[in-house]
C-alpha cells in the first residue's frame, strides 16, 4: 500500500495491519513535528469534532525547541496557546519502514476560527499556489537532495560531538558503481520503500563527498513535492538509524569536503497541470514567453530571497567558487557554474535553481520561487540572457549573499516578499532569521575560536 484513502485505513486498523498513525506538521525549520496516535484514537480524536491539538509554539522555537522572542503569533504573554493539527487526508500513506504505521501531514489551524495559521510553512506555500492558480498557472518541482552517510549511530555521533566520524565511503564515489554496491543494502531500501510510500524515486548515485549520496525524487505538483521532500528526509534518517548509521542533510559538514545541495527543478504549467508552458523552439534559450518572464523573475529576486533558499548559518558555508555550489546569479544552459541552469527539452524543459542546500525548508523555497516567478510574469520581466563560460570567474555577475546576516537583511528589505507573504508572515520570517543569527553571534564559542585564540591571543 502507498497513499491510501480513509476507508482503507479504517479497514487496516480493524484488521490490526495499522496500529499507529503519525500526525505530522512541517515546522518552521522544515522538520516534521506532531504526535503518534493509536489507530482508533486517530479516527475518534484527530478526525472527530474536537480535533487534534498541539502547541502553537512549534512555529516560534529554535532548533532545541525552546521558544524565542519577537514573535506576534504567540509568546509567554499569550500563554503559548494551542492550534489544531488538521489531517490532510490526501497525504495519508502507509510507511513501510515503520512497523504497522501510517502517516498523515496536518495543517495548522486557529483553534477558534479554524482558519489556517498564516505563518505555518505549508500554509505559506498554499497561498502562493492559489495566487498562481488565479493567474492561470501551476508549477511542478523536483527536489534533488544530497546527504552524507556515516558508519556511526546517531548516539555515537552525538557523544563525539559530530567530530571525527567515520564516513560510509573512504574515497570519492561520484557515479562510482563498485563503492555504491557496498551501500546498496540501505540505498536499495530507501529507493524501494520510499516508492512504496508513494514518494517515487527515479535513481540513486554516489556523490563526490566521502559517503555522500544523491537519491532523486520524481517531479510532482508543488505541494505534493514539498510534502514528499520532508517525508523523504525524515524517512532517510529513520532508515539510517535502523542500519546503525547516521545521515546528515547539513549544507556543509566540514570545510574540507563538498557541501550537500538541494537543486530545485521548476517548470511552469497550465492551471490544470496538464500542459508544460516552458518550451518554445523559436525563442532565445528555448524559453516560452511566460516561462522567460518566470525565469526572469526568479533571477531578479534571487539575491533578496536567498534566505528562503538558505535559511541557516551553516547554509552559507556551502557557497564557494569551484565547488559545484553557486556564488554568482546567472542563467546557464547545462552550465553548473551558474546559480540557475536550464535543463531538458520540450516537455521536460525546466530551470534548475542551484542555490538551496539540503538544509532547505521546501515550503519556503518553493514559495520564494513561485512568488518571484509570478512577479516576473505579471511585470513582464525580460528573460535572462543565457550565460556562457565560467560564472565563478566573472566578477561582473551579481553575487549571492555569503552570510546569514547579509541574506537576512536583504530579505528584510524586499518589497516583493512582504507583498507576496503578507506583512505578518513576512515579519515572522524576518524575526526567525534574525534570532538565528543572533544566537550564533552571542551564544556560541566555536572550535575555530578555541584553536585560534586559546593559547596565542
Amino acid at each position: 500500500m502507498a497513499n491510501i484513502d480513509l476507508e482503507t485505513l479504517k479497514a487496516s486498523i480493524e484488521k490490526g495491519e495499522i496500529k499507529t498513525v503519525v500526525c505530522a506538521v512541517p515546522d518552521i525549520w522544515g522538520r516534521l513535528v506532531g504526535k503518534r496516535l493509536r489507530g482508533k484514537s486517530f479516527l475518534e480524536t484527530a478526525l472527530g469534532e474536537e480535533g487534534l491539538h498541539g502547541c502553537l509554539y512549534i512555529f516560534c522555537v529554535n532548533m532545541d525547541m525552546w521558544p524565542q522572542p519577537g514573535y506576534e503569533l504567540t509568546s509567554w504573554e499569550k500563554g503559548y496557546n494551542d492550534c489544531i493539527f488538521a489531517p490532510d487526508l490526501s497525504t495519508l500513506r502507509v510507511i513501510p519502514w515503520l512497523n504497522r504505521t501510517a502517516m498523515v501531514i496536518c495543517d495548522a489551524l486557529d483553534e477558534e476560527t479554524r482558519e489556517p495559521i498564516p505563518m505555518a510553512p505549508r500554509n505559506i506555500l498554499k497561498r502562493q499556489l492559489a495566487a498562481m492558480k488565479q493567474k492561470g498557472y501551476s508549477a511542478k518541482f523536483a527536489s534533488e537532495l544530497e546527504f552524507f552517510l556515516f558508519q556511526n549511530t546517531y548516539e555515537e555521533a552525538w557523544e563525539k560531538r559530530y567530530r571525527e566520524l567515520t564516513p560510509a565511503a573512504r574515497y570519492s564515489a561520484d557515479y562510482h558503481i563498485l563503492q555504491t554496491t557496498k551501500l546498496e543494502p540501505i540505498v536499495e531500501q530507501i529507493r524501494e520503500e520510499m516508492t512504496a510510500a508513494d514518494i517515487e524515486i527515479e535513481y540513486s548515485k554516489g556523490e563526490g563527498g566521502l559517503g555522500q549520496q544523491e537519491i532523486n525524487l520524481k517531479y510532482a505538483e508543488a505541494l505534493e513535492m514539498a510534502d514528499r521532500h520532508v517525508l523523504y528526509k525524515n524517512g532517510v534518517k529513520e532508515i539510517a538509524h535502523q542500519h546503525g548509521l547516521s545521515a546528515s542533510f547539513m549544507a556543509k559538514i566540514t570545510k574540507e569536503d563538498l557541501g550537500s545541495s538541494c537543486h530545485l527543478h521548476t517548470s511552469l504549467w497550465d492551471v490544470d497541470g496538464k500542459k508544460s508552458l516552458c518550451w518554445d523552439e523559436k525563442r532565445p534559450g528555448h524559453m516560452s514567453e511566460p516561462f522567460g518572464h518566470f525565469v526572469g523573475g526568479l533571477l531578479a529576486a534571487a539575491r533578496e530571497l536567498t534566505w528562503m533558499y538558505a535559511p541557516n548559518v551553516n547554509s552559507y558555508k556551502r557557497f564557494e567558487s569551484d565547488s559545484f555550489a553557486p556564488v554568482r546569479i546567472a542563467l546557464g544552459h547545462d552550465n553548473r557554474t551558474c546559480g540557475f541552469r536550464l535543463c531538458g527539452e520540450h516537455a521536460s524543459f525546466r530551470v534548475e535553481n542551484r542555490l538551496p542546500g539540503a538544509d532547505v525548508n521546501p515550503y519556503l523555497a518553493f514559495s520564494a520561487a513561485l512568488a518571484s516567478g509570478l512577479s516576473g510574469i505579471e511585470n513582464k520581466t525580460p528573460a535572462p540572457e543565457v550565460y556562457h563560460g565560467n560564472a565563478y570567474a566573472d566578477d561582473s555577475l551579481p553575487m549571492v549573499p555569503l552570510t546569514l546576516y547579509e541574506a537576512a537583511e536583504a530579505f528584510a528589505g524586499n518589497a516583493l516578499a512582504k507583498t507576496a507573504l503578507g506583512q505578518k508572515t513576512f515579519d515572522h520570517l524576518v524575526n526567525f532569521a534574525r534570532v538565528e543569527q543572533k544566537a550564533f553571534d552571542t551564544e556560541v564559542v566555536t572550535d575555530w575560536e578555541l584553536m585560534r585564540y586559546f593559547e596565542r591571543v
